[in-house]
């Protein structure tokens, strides 16, 4: 799957999870108030489940968001690092269902504990940001071939965001620094192509 289907697929998942962040609940901190129905349901759930040996899951997802900030960073980082492997090995970017199987979660909110589209792409933006970097180390190293893969694949991650209606919060501020990480991977193939080396990793690539 490309990276603009991977995102015009996840429009429509985006746009909903939005709809359902703004009709909950606002976060609330620690040490917080449940409300006693919660109480006796999750109660009542931990005891059936005792007695038949099962493992309990308090049908609770509704008001989740309440709760997502204990985890949020911790998620988006694990989804950078599964994304940034497959990268590696394939040059792709790994669809959420991917990660998903990877992190042994859920992609969908109904089945318990899962990933959020929001925490996926916050996840995609950490790894457009370590590309850029890579693209500078990868030419101190002597490849110069990996920076103009690299321009590719974030060029398409920049117009894949730009399919999206982001509205303005926390993923919106990180996505308008995306256009940075782009500016300084331009900037790196620039330099090598004033400098004939992408002529002559073309020339080695039709060489091979």
């Amino acid at each position: 799957m490309s990276v603009s289907e991977i995102f015009v697929e996840l429009q429509g998942f985006l746009a909903a999870e939005q709809d359902i962040r703004e009709a909950s609940p606002l976060p609330i901190p620690f040490p917080f108030t449940c409300p006693s129905g919660h109480i006796s349901r999750s109660s009542s759930s931990v005891s059936q489940s005792r007695a038949v040996g099962t493992p309990s899951r308090v049908d609770c997802f509704p008001c989740s968001f309440r709760f997502h900030e204990h985890w949020r960073f911790v998620l988006q980082r694990l989804v950078f690092l599964a994304a940034f492997v497959v990268y590696l090995e394939t040059e792709t970017l790994v669809t959420r269902e991917a990660v998903t199987e990877i992190l042994g979660i859920e992609p969908d909110r109904e089945k318990g504990f899962h990933l959020d589209v929001e925490d996926y792409l916050s996840g995609v933006l950490i790894l457009a940001s370590e590309l850029s970097r890579l693209s500078v180390n990868s030419v101190t190293a002597g490849d110069y071939a990996r920076p103009l893969h690299i321009s590719t694949f974030i060029n398409e991650l920049d117009s894949g965001f730009r399919l999206l209606n982001l509205k303005n919060d926390s993923l919106r501020k990180r996505y308008d620094g995306l256009k940075y990480d782009v500016k300084k991977v331009e900037e790196v193939v620039y330099d090598l192509s004033i400098r004939g080396f992408n002529k002559e990793t073309a020339a080695a690539c039709v060489d091979k």
